[in-house]
């Protein structure tokens, strides 16, 4: 029996400057995101390196998928260019590496990208795994899921009233004025990455609005989390059917031709659903050969969503 969920599935193109399929330049990227929600996809989702070091055989989802010189685009930078061609899409960084960047310039950064955007941006953020990419910042790389915790409470109380006061043995301020505010009165949506250990389930409760799950998760393991932190949310007065979960969808593949099968990728959606899943991305560059190509396929990937979406929403009415 499928599980009746009072939030629609969202379905969101994750944007991959590294891939190098946007065309020469970062405009392409832009183009994708009007694509995107000329499509009627959610929104968009876009990673972040600072910079790469030569150890990436240090990261911890093989295969690796990009080189030391592919082109990371600055995420927030990215998102406040896809604010101006869009009206409607939700703008999401999945994720940012939050305690590289002091929480100052952080919660300034993301208010204002809030603001440009009339209010759509969400803040995926974890603790990164490069211990060389910390250096070059001064950032101490053993104290990074402080520093994570430590950065988005202080961003919290600098997007609230003023004057802000924050204090931790990371991150401490007396007294600031930090304008503009994020447009919604509750902030920001901030969503936690990583696995449901004790400290990041915390995070998410005391702080977040959701969790951004790795799709190497089996479904039955995410449920359970999911589970976990509903009965949090309950706990700390929260409600829990507010909790935003999202996850990876790789793209189907016809054999022999290889051609992606749209409609195929999505016959996993009741299962998602039924896990507790919120919010699917799927990479552009699991999909889209080449930039000439992208808009035919993510329209295709649109026309696929649409015809799932609805026959889902069809099978629950009847």
């Amino acid at each position: 029996m499928t599980v009746e969920h009072p939030r629609r599935l969202r379905l969101s193109l994750g944007l991959q400057s590294h891939a190098a399929r946007h065309g020469a330049d970062g405009t392409g990227l832009v183009e994708f995101a009007r694509c995107a929600e000329q499509a009627a996809l959610d929104g968009v989702v876009i990673g972040d390196h600072v910079v790469l070091g030569n150890r990436l055989d240090r990261y911890p989802y093989p295969p690796v998928h990009f080189r030391q010189d592919a082109s990371w685009m600055e995420p927030m930078s990215v998102l406040s260019a896809v604010a101006a061609v869009t009206t409607r899409i939700k703008l999401t960084t999945g994720v940012l590496v939050s305690p590289l960047r002091p929480a100052v310039l952080l919660a300034k950064t993301a208010a204002t990208v809030d603001h440009l955007s009339g209010g759509r941006l969400e803040l995926g953020v974890g603790v990164g795994w490069q211990p060389e990419e910390f250096a070059a910042v001064g950032v101490d790389f053993a104290q990074r899921g402080r520093l994570l915790t430590d950065g988005i409470a202080a961003c919290r109380a600098l997007w609230s009233e003023d004057p802000a006061s924050f204090r931790s043995s990371t991150t401490s301020f007396d007294d600031l004025w930090c304008n503009p505010k994020p447009t919604g009165p509750e902030g920001i949506p901030v969503l936690f990455s990583g696995s449901l250990g004790h400290r990041n389930q915390a995070r998410i409760v005391e702080l977040g609005n959701g969790w951004i799950t790795h799709p190497r998760y089996p479904l039955a393991e995410t449920a359970a989390g999911v589970a976990t932190l509903k009965q949090r949310f309950t706990e700390c007065g929260r409600d829990p059917e507010t909790l935003i979960v999202r996850t990876s969808l790789p793209i189907v593949r016809d054999e022999p031709s290889g051609e992606p099968n749209y409609d195929a990728s999505f016959a996993t959606l009741d299962a998602h659903r039924d896990a507790g899943i919120t919010d699917l991305t799927v990479w552009s560059n699991s999909f889209v050969d080449a930039h000439e190509h992208a808009d035919e396929r993510i329209a295709a990937l649109g026309a696929a969503w649409k015809r799932a979406t609805s026959a889902a929403t069809s099978g629950m009415s009847q």
